[in-house]
């Protein structure tokens, strides 16, 4: 039976694991990420699909599974699984979507690595992806792709199924045109998003962006706009914006182009943070800390996160307030990555040495000044966490979004804690009252991280009141409330209708 929803995702929405050598489905282990999100959208069709990649040995061996149905808690759908080789998977994803658009992304030119790039393997996997949404969409269907990495899906999907309507959500950064230029498939991509009816990105700035790209590279005209909802205004920020663009007309079409950031499951999170194991496991946690404050820091490791420049303004600070000694510790969670990217493994080592060197330094037998942990933190570990860190450091060079921050917010049910929070966080343009930081900057960074220590509590309450109200507003049902919104604005749209608009 066709779908009425395929969603195009480059993971599987469950986990695959071996037990007594049978291989069962698992749901994913992030209960907070997007997955569970989007699965939520097939509870409002009568069918659904889901189109991502496996792993295969051999893609012609006819025993592989290309399309299993799964019956969870979301209902029934089916997943449609392209068999990639494990050459094709390199190239496709760690080469071409880690070491090309990555860094270009997040506005790090410096790391964009051209030479290995295999074009025609990118444009093989992403016609794959295409032509398998093509084939679970019903006429008419709602086909929604998600991230950089499925950048030509769009255009592909238009050529094999003009009755879809296209939806497309971009989870990273978009960057300027100066920068995004420098990638030599900027118009193909560029093409292929504009093949879509709706392009979606977490903030105003990214949709800026996007658009600027689009007007360097072909003939449109100027957007239609509106200004900026003053909740999404982060005045004086890093990322704000005061208008945003909400379509434009390419080629007798309508783009349609949404800013609204993902939010965290607040409600399920503060369900976690005040049931009883965690309250005793914060109680434990408070009493192996006796009088020294928590600091954690939650990321991966990565070079836009700011794990290195957060680790070295921790040294700083224990140089300057020798009366911390003792009386402060951080917990320093940098989820490592895949250590066969070089550039990743060499950040992991740049870690790993600073955090050695400052507990050699100040250190003794009663008392370590970092706790670094290089392994992922079980969900409820985690919230039991915040709620006994009297800061979270987030502190990114270039972040999307950033969930961490906002998890932190939803889990303090006490109302206390401070945030202090990179400006170039995508999150920081909603959650103003956070301690903000540049993290390009050292000064910036030792006050910041004094001001979060001196804070008093009336001002610290008042703040995460502020916040709080904030994370709960936006929470991940108002991301998916928006897209939903998105869907039937497209709808209404046909090549005619625009036509018609456009003269």
């Amino acid at each position: 039976m066709p779908s009425d929803l395929v969603i195009v995702y480059h993971r599987q929405p469950f986990e695959e694991v071996e037990e007594d050598g049978v291989v069962v489905r698992r749901a994913n282990s992030s209960p907070n990420g997007i997955v569970p999100t989007l699965k939520g959208f097939f509870a409002n069709v009568e069918k659904g699909s889901w189109v991502a990649w496996k792993m295969a040995e051999d893609p012609a061996n006819p025993d592989f599974e290309r399309v299993v149905e799964v019956e969870d808690t979301f209902g029934t759908y089916s997943v449609s699984r392209l068999p990639l080789t494990r050459a094709q998977v390199s190239s496709f994803y760690h080469i071409t979507s880690k070491e090309a658009f990555w860094p270009i992304l997040h506005s790090f030119k410096d790391r964009y690595n051209y030479d290995p790039v295999d074009w025609p393997t990118f444009r093989e996997v992403n016609w794959a992806f295409a032509e398998a949404a093509a084939a679970e969409a019903a006429p008419g269907a709602v086909v929604w792709v998600h991230d950089y990495n499925l950048w030509l899906v769009p255009g592909y999907l238009r050529q094999l199924r003009p009755d879809v309507r296209i939806s497309f959500f971009h989870h990273t950064p978009f960057p300027s045109a100066d920068m995004f230029n420098v990638l030599p498939w900027r118009r193909e991509i560029i093409k292929s998003l504009l093949a879509a009816d709706v392009v979606g990105f977490h903030i105003p700035r990214y949709a800026n962006n996007f658009v600027s790209v689009v007007r360097s590279l072909f003939d449109v005209a100027p957007p239609e706009r509106e200004q900026v909802r003053g909740d999404f205004l982060g005045e004086g920020t890093a990322l704000s914006e005061r208008s945003v663009p909400v379509s434009l007309m390419h080629q007798g079409r309508k783009v349609h182009i949404s800013a609204f950031p993902v939010g965290v499951n607040a409600g399920y999170v503060e369900s976690i943070a005040s049931n009883d194991e965690t309250e005793a496991r914060v109680r434990a946690i408070k009493a192996e800390l006796g009088d020294a404050r928590l600091i954690i820091s939650v990321a991966r490791t990565d070079y836009t996160k700011g794990n290195i420049e957060q680790l070295l303004t921790y040294e700083r600070l224990l140089e300057r307030q020798p009366a911390l000694r003792g009386k402060v510790r951080l917990m320093h969670v940098s989820v490592q990555a895949n250590r066969s990217m070089t550039a990743y493994e060499s950040i992991q080592n740049e870690i790993e040495q600073i955090a050695g060197r400052i507990n050699g330094r100040f250190g003794s037998f009663d008392w370590q000044p970092v706790a670094l942990i290089s392994r992922a933190v079980p969900f409820a570990e985690l919230i039991a966490y915040y709620r006994a860190a009297d800061i979270a450091w987030i502190t990114p060079l270039a972040d999307g979004l950033n969930l961490v921050a906002q998890e932190y917010v939803a889990a303090r049910t006490d109302g206390d804690g401070v945030l202090v929070l990179s400006e170039f966080a995508g999150t920081a343009i909603a959650l103003e009252s956070a301690v903000l930081t540049n993290p390009f900057s050292d000064g910036m960074m030792n006050w910041s991280i004094d001001q979060a220590l001196e804070m008093p509590e009336d001002e610290r309450r008042a703040r995460m009141t502020v916040m709080r109200r904030t994370v709960a507003t936006y929470d991940i049902e108002a991301w998916a409330s928006e897209q939903q919104r998105m869907f039937d604005l497209a709808r209404f749209d046909t090549p005619e209708q625009d036509k018609a608009d456009a003269a």
